[in-house]
């Protein structure tokens, strides 16, 4: 992969969006190295199926680019997805593993952490989610990071899910990723940039 025109496309979690801390920190240390161009993130949709299509729609328009998707809890759910479908490499944050049941208890009315936007995530959105289940995973594609410490999701799920991939599994951190900023160097060598 060449930093030429490689590009990172960052997928956020449930309830989040680019505006997230990690966004942030991940633009900015692009910026820093005169690459602020190479980071695509959308304020994704929280019905699954449109989600996916903006990010199937980004793909398609950066055909002949290396890419790597960045999914940061339910994001990372759909990075698995779409790295399988689309033969693409990627980073995977506190993944939600089986996102249909770690989100089932979220059915209703929420809203969104940074926007403060209000939306229905209802049944229907968890049937879409199990749709997206992708029953073998290519270990060689994910870089799997993980913090022991997450209370929303339990880590051991990923890194059984994604065993054979690498990983780096932190000892504390919460599902936020604390330890973001020391991994960013090792993000970015393997987003090529």
């Amino acid at each position: 992969m060449t930093s030429v025109t490689a590009a990172i496309v960052y997928l956020h979690g449930f309830c989040s969006s680019p505006a997230s801390w990690k966004v942030r920190l991940l633009a900015a240390a692009l910026d820093s190295r005169g690459l602020g161009d190479r980071l695509i993130c959308p304020a994704l949709s929280h019905v699954p199926v449109e989600a996916i299509a903006q990010v199937e729609a980004i793909i398609d328009a950066q055909r002949g680019r290396p890419l790597t998707l960045v999914g940061s809890s339910l994001g990372g759910y759909y990075a698995t997805w779409l790295a399988e479908r689309h033969d693409l490499r990627a980073v995977l944050i506190n993944p939600a593993v089986v996102a249909p049941i770690s989100l089932d208890q979220f059915v209703g009315t929420q809203t969104n952490l940074h926007t403060g936007e209000s939306f229905e995530f209802t049944a229907e959105h968890i049937g879409e989610l199990r749709a997206l289940e992708v029953p073998q995973i290519t270990p060689e594609r994910y870089l799997l990071l993980v913090e022991t410490g997450d209370e929303v999701l339990d880590y051991r799920q990923a890194v059984a899910r994604y065993a054979g991939c690498r990983q780096i599994v932190v000892d504390g951190g919460d599902h936020s990723f604390t330890r973001f900023p020391d991994l960013l160097p090792q993000l970015l060598e393997y987003c090529g940039l």
